[in-house]
């Protein structure tokens, strides 16, 4: 049974709303489509929105069960240049 967006570290309703905009609606989707391209999908559907370099931690957090301000800083960094090249 797949895994609703809500019962994720880091995913409130609105992130499950934009989550969900782009046609992702569990945490097995979320998972397939990746943390960056969610990311990269999200920032391109709502280029107004405050969908900031956090909205990516917490996307990659909710992948590894982990809050996104504890994810490690290399981590960050990491996920941060691989948005960079595909943004």
């Amino acid at each position: 049974m797949p895994t609703p967006l809500i019962n994720l570290e880091n995913i409130g309703k609105k992130t499950e709303q934009h989550l969900n905009e782009i046609g992702i609606f569990s945490k097995e989707d979320l998972e397939k489509v990746g943390a960056v391209d969610a990311w990269i999908k999200m920032k391109t559907l709502r280029p107004r929105k405050d969908i900031c370099i956090c909205a990516l931690y917490a996307l990659v957090g909710a992948i590894e069960g982990l809050c996104w301000f504890e994810l490690p800083e290399d981590l960050k960094e990491i996920y941060k240049k691989e948005a960079g090249r595909m943004n």
